[in-house]
């Protein structure tokens, strides 16, 4: 992966928020926006597109009677995440001199 070629997935700071949210397991709606400082409008926005791109999946419950929605990271959105990083730090091992 080259910086000219980053995927879209990782040209918004909060979608970057989002995917690292999900590094560490599967989060709640509410938790993502917790965790982000985002508004409910742009975070499920964002949390669409990136569903829509297969870099994470959603799941839709009933817990006390109230739904809720839980993300997690799909394969190829830990794999390209994954990808994305090394990329980040091939570019500062090649910046210094």
């Amino acid at each position: 992966m080259e910086i000219q070629s980053i995927p879209e997935a990782f040209q918004t700071k909060l979608r970057v928020s989002i995917l690292s949210a999900l590094l560490s397991g599967e989060q709640s709606f509410k938790e993502l926006k917790e965790i982000t400082a985002s508004t409910d409008g742009n975070l499920g926005a964002q949390l669409l597109k990136l569903e829509d791109m297969g870099y994470l999946v959603s799941k839709k419950e009933f817990v006390n009677r109230k739904p809720r929605t839980s993300y997690r990271l799909t394969e190829f959105g830990i794999t390209t995440f994954k990808e994305y990083v090394q990329m980040l730090e091939d570019l500062l091992k090649n910046s210094q001199c």
